[in-house]
């Protein structure tokens, strides 16, 4: 199989104390099905786990998930840690219950895009595969 078959990966979590994996679970679906090889890591993981993670399966992008409000620390600490790890060439984007007025300094932290709830599901594949440049 060539390279430019195999579907690109991407892992999906939920970071810190947070537990509604809904739309977590949702996004990671609707990924599968658009053909992406996707790794949900399950809730109520570290940031240190989910750069280890999204390294060991060299993936190509990571979406995080939040409802806690801790989005704005959280997603600081997985840019300093894949920086750290020489591995920010890897694509963040967000999603959850994030205020419109965060998203400027997520996009300034490096956040690629932030999907919000009520976004239609070909627009989330649609951006993803932009970024990606599939």
């Amino acid at each position: 199989m060539s390279e430019e078959n195999i579907p690109k990966r991407i892992l999906i979590g939920k970071v810190g104390l947070d537990g509604h994996h809904r739309g977590a679970k949702y996004v990671t679906n609707i990924l599968r099905a658009a053909g992406y090889e996707v790794i949900y890591t399950g809730i109520r993981k570290s940031p240190e786990q989910i750069v280890a993670s999204a390294i060991q399966e060299d993936v190509a992008m990571i979406g995080l998930s939040f409802l806690s409000g801790a989005h704005l620390p959280l997603f600081h600490q997985v840019v300093d840690l894949l920086k750290a790890q020489d591995a920010d060439d890897i694509i963040l984007v967000g999603g959850g219950v994030i205020p419109p007025d965060d998203l400027a300094a997520l996009k300034a932290m490096g956040v690629a895009e932030v999907f919000t709830p009520g976004v239609a599901d070909q627009n989330i594949i649609e951006k993803v595969a932009a970024l990606l440049k599939d």
